[in-house]
């Protein structure tokens, strides 16, 4: 078997050792034109292999200089472009950007984040209430997934404040649930998403009570018959 680190260091890793193995073979034909079909079609497979090479200007160039460097200018072929021996390969990776914004209290996560900013944004009334009591009962919840042994009530008060800026109020006599009934799992609210709304329940429900009653109506039609 044959490995890799026996084998000859590749000039240019991105292009992969059977492209090198394709210069080796276009070296070995006699035939000029014959070569230069080749060299064409490796110079095909090169922008296959590696497609990041078009987002750069002047590409097909650089393919070109990167065969003959692979080949170590011994390729002997008509380059449409001016061959240089000081060209170099040049491969800077991008930065990979951070797709996680800054998040105060990672324990909470970005979910209960965007909760407060939906809340802020609601008018004064029974929605927003239902919404801001939601944040902080489910605020105690995460905080109990990540440190069950010891949970502050007062501590997650504090931390609601700062999480909405003092821009939400919870109700004087609002209080958390027993420990025990978070992990049992009996929430005060049921977890909803920032798009979701008490208000929008309480139509359905509405709907579904004058559905049943209409029915028992014509139940009754239907006896009294």
């Amino acid at each position: 078997m044959e490995y890799n680190t026996q084998r000859e260091k590749l000039k240019i890793t991105d292009y992969g050792r059977n492209v090198c193995k394709l210069i080796e073979y276009a070296k070995t034909i006699k035939d000029r034109d014959k070569r230069n079909i080749v060299a064409k079609i490796i110079i095909n497979v090169m922008s296959q292999v590696n497609p990041t090479a078009k987002d750069n200007e002047n590409y097909e160039e650089k393919l070109w200089d990167h065969l003959m460097i692979m080949s170590n200018y011994e390729l002997d072929v008509d380059c449409p472009y001016a061959i240089s021996k000081e060209a170099t390969v040049n491969f800077t990776p991008q930065p990979i950007k951070n797709q996680q914004s800054r998040i105060r209290y990672r324990h909470y996560g970005k979910f209960l984040e965007n909760m407060v900013n939906k809340a802020k944004q609601l008018p004064d009334g029974e929605e927003k209430e239902y919404l801001t009591e939601l944040i902080a009962h489910n605020m105690k919840l995460f905080y109990l997934t990540w440190n069950r042994d010891t949970v502050n009530d007062e501590l997650i008060f504090e931390q609601f404040s700062e999480l909405t800026n003092n821009e939400l109020k919870l109700k004087e006599d609002f209080a958390f649930l027993q420990t025990k009934d978070y992990l049992s799992g009996v929430k005060a609210a049921p977890l909803v998403t920032p798009n979701s709304s008490p208000s929008k329940k309480k139509k359905n429900n509405a709907a579904k009570n004058n559905g049943k009653k209409n029915k028992r109506s014509q139940n009754k039609k239907k006896n009294g018959k």
